[in-house]
């Protein structure tokens, strides 16, 4: 089992967003949560400003990321896990079922995510990063990177995410997928093996996996 972390393991994602989009839009570039969430969920924040300079047509200030994480940092004083995930992974290590984390975000805010909501120890170890490989999210190298790491091939890897970007970058490495739209319009991850919208069907997807 592969897990994304932002929006599966924690609640993170409606905080992030606002605040990226606040950022933007104090950059020049109007931004609103929906649009960042429509544009940037899922992926990197070299991906982000990417995509964010090219329609604002020059480059944004260089500590945009700094002032990003210090707000989100801030906020993750109050983070949650999301509802039924630590079941999910006292099932998993009930059933000697491996898994582990492959995010867009960095080391760093993985690593403060997972300790706020206690969950660091169930990852450690197990925790991989776009900053690891040369193309994050819809490219399938964090994936495949994670897979090569713990020896295990591709086509046996499952993969639980909450982004179109991460439902096409497991696609393309050639893993199941199970896309999960609790925030997410399920249209946008129609193109995941199953859909789930409460983290207590999880076990169930993973049985018939």
């Amino acid at each position: 089992m592969i897990f994304d972390n932002d929006g599966v393991l924690v609640d993170s994602e409606r905080l992030a967003n606002t605040i990226l989009a606040e950022l933007l839009t104090e950059a020049g570039l109007p931004y609103t949560f929906e649009e960042a969430v429509r544009d940037f969920m899922g992926g990197s924040m070299a991906s982000m400003r990417r995509q964010a300079e090219a329609k604002l047509g020059r480059p944004l200030p260089a500590e945009l990321e700094d002032r990003y994480h210090q707000r989100l940092f801030d906020g993750f004083a109050n983070l949650q896990a999301i509802d039924g995930v630590a079941e999910v992974l006292d099932h998993l290590d009930a059933t000697g079922t491996q898994y582990c984390l492959a995010s867009s975000g960095t080391h760093r805010r993985i690593h403060t995510a997972l300790t706020t909501v206690g969950f660091w120890t169930r990852f450690e170890g197990r925790i991989f990063s776009a900053e690891d490989v040369a193309h994050g999210k819809p490219a399938p190298d964090l994936f495949l990177y994670a897979a090569s790491t713990l020896a295990v091939k591709p086509a046996d890897c499952v993969v639980v995410e909450d982004s179109p970007l991460g439902v096409a970058a497991a696609n393309a490495a050639g893993m199941k997928v199970f896309g999960f739209a609790a925030m997410t319009d399920p249209a946008k991850l129609s193109a995941a093996d199953a859909i789930f919208h409460q983290m207590t069907a999880l076990p169930s997807l993973i049985e018939a996996a």
